[in-house]
């Protein structure tokens, strides 16, 4: 299969086959991370600048151990120190680094959109790391190939999200993605950060924590999107955790063998309960690996390697 695209700015432009093929080459290098050396010269020559102007670790780091996985040269951004304080825009930074070189742009920003408006004006490929709580299309991905590698097959899953849904960019990303291959997928949280069902990109909104999770094969939590909601929606912490928060009793609601996920950063004793730490159910950091993996097969594919 030859992929046509030239950007990974969300997974609305995928269709399903493209999904499938992105995961096939995801899990093809991932073997590459088990050996001795894990390095090889597939994009010798290529530059990739992440460009972040939002706090990141999982995400950022990732894709920097990918591109140098894969031999590529790296230029590593943050807002803070450059000059970006100093005024300058988005734009004039990207064509900045464009005229250095750059042949693949890796962005994060706070503002929806971004990463699309520099698609449309840089003339480079471009692959969203998340906007603002658009979309974050890379981490859907890798959620993806994490349960079909564990339950083999996504098509008929039960997917519950948990938590902050409406400003979650994991979650409209997710939703769409785990849809688009198959899977039902039911959301809950606090009313007031739920979407309504127009919204809800064909998920089933659940009022009741204990509908969505019943007979889940995947449940997923997400972090509280405080950052993104200017006002308090809910009473406290302490209250959402009493609510909302996944602790053994409420997860034995879902299927025996369940998979349990988390995007990351997990806030302890809120989302999840201290108690399913070191669950079997929990690939957590499984999630994390295959998002080195999904990341390296996004290079290749977009900067014309060799899987």
């Amino acid at each position: 299969m030859e992929f046509r695209h030239h950007h990974i700015l969300d997974i609305s432009a995928l269709t399903p086959e493209d999904i499938s093929y992105i995961l096939e080459t995801a899990a093809n290098l991932k073997e590459i991370l088990t050996r001795p050396i894990p390095k090889v010269p597939t994009l010798r020559g290529k530059l990739v600048a992440h460009l972040f102007f939002e706090p990141s670790t999982r995400t950022r780091l990732s894709f920097e151990r990918a591109a140098k996985i894969l031999s590529a040269d790296v230029f590593n951004f943050t807002a803070r120190m450059s000059s970006v304080e100093k005024g300058e825009t988005l734009l004039d930074t990207v064509l900045n680094l464009k005229a250095m070189g750059v042949d693949l742009f890796v962005i994060r920003h706070s503002m929806a959109g971004a990463p699309h408006f520099i698609a449309q004006v840089a003339g480079t490929r471009v692959i969203n790391a998340g906007d603002g709580f658009h979309a974050h299309p890379t981490q859907a991905l890798l959620d993806l190939l994490t349960v079909k590698e564990k339950k083999g097959t996504l098509a008929g899953l039960k997917v519950a999200i948990i938590g902050d849904i409406r400003h979650s960019r994991v979650a409209h990303s997710g939703i769409c993605g785990f849809k688009k291959m198959g899977a039902e997928v039911y959301v809950s949280g606090p009313a007031t950060m739920l979407p309504s069902a127009r919204e809800a990109l064909g998920a089933k909104v659940c009022y009741r924590l204990e509908e969505a999770l019943e007979g889940a094969d995947v449940v997923m939590a997400l972090r509280v999107q405080k950052e993104r909601h200017g006002k308090d929606l809910f009473p406290s912490l302490r209250e959402y955790a009493r609510q909302f928060g996944i602790n053994a009793e409420r997860l034995a609601l879902a299927k025996p063998d369940c998979l349990l996920m988390h995007p990351g950063p997990v806030n302890w004793g809120v989302e999840l309960h201290p108690e399913l730490e070191n669950d079997p159910r929990s690939v957590i950091l499984e999630q994390v690996t295959n998002g080195v993996a999904v990341r390296m097969a996004l290079l290749v594919l977009l900067l014309g390697g060799t899987a």
